[in-house]
């Protein structure tokens, strides 16, 4: 027996999200159409603004209302660093950790010539004028994950923006606070013996 069409088209949708396959769409799909009629023209709303009032910001490339974004047009912020991320949920990540009062600044992605993503398909071109056009900036703090992809990238930017004099530095990577180094990978102890710092 085949479902409704209208459950079908919402199972298919469901199963478009990352992660999300047969069995969990169609819970997701008889979940919402047990929810209350205004709880799903909410959740529509919600969906629909993301894409009608969400944009990138023209200077960092993070997710905004308004452009600039609030963190760009924050004179309060160290101008003179900017940390360069893979996505807009990383600048969130930082930002609640509330130690880090620079600029950032969002690739959209990683190079990966396996998906046909070289330098141009990501948000480098506006980072490396951004540095043009602004001496103020002194360091560039490199915050791809610790990827194959964002490894090549963080090697391709810091071979781009060196020559500028600018200092470029990378997150530390290796144990995670907690953990066990007998379980820990051999790319993971590498990493934490090369980020390795003086007590």
């Amino acid at each position: 027996m085949q479902y409704p069409e209208p459950i079908a088209k919402l199972i298919d949708s469901y199963m478009k999200l990352p992660g999300i396959g047969n069995k969990t769409a169609t819970r997701l799909a008889f979940y919402t159409l047990d929810m209350d009629e205004t709880d799903v023209k909410d959740f529509s709303k919600a969906l629909q603004a993301t894409k009608d009032d969400l944009h990138f910001c023209s200077i960092c490339g993070n997710i905004t209302e308004a452009d600039p974004c609030e963190i760009c047009t924050d004179k309060t912020r160290d101008q003179s660093q900017i940390l360069v991320v893979e996505q807009p949920k990383d600048v969130m990540v930082m930002e609640r950790m509330h130690e880090y009062h620079g600029l950032y600044h969002v690739l959209q992605g990683v190079l990966s010539p396996i998906e046909g993503k070289g330098p141009e398909e990501i948000n480098i071109k506006s980072l490396i004028k951004r540095l043009q056009d602004n001496p103020a900036v002194k360091e560039v703090i490199v915050a791809t994950n610790a990827t194959p992809e964002g490894e090549a990238t963080a090697m391709y930017l810091s071979r781009l923006i060196k020559p500028a004099g600018i200092k470029v530095t990378r997150l530390a990577h290796g144990l995670s606070v907690g953990a066990d180094i007998e379980y820990a990978d051999e790319m993971t102890l590498f990493k934490a013996v090369e980020g390795r710092t003086e007590l």
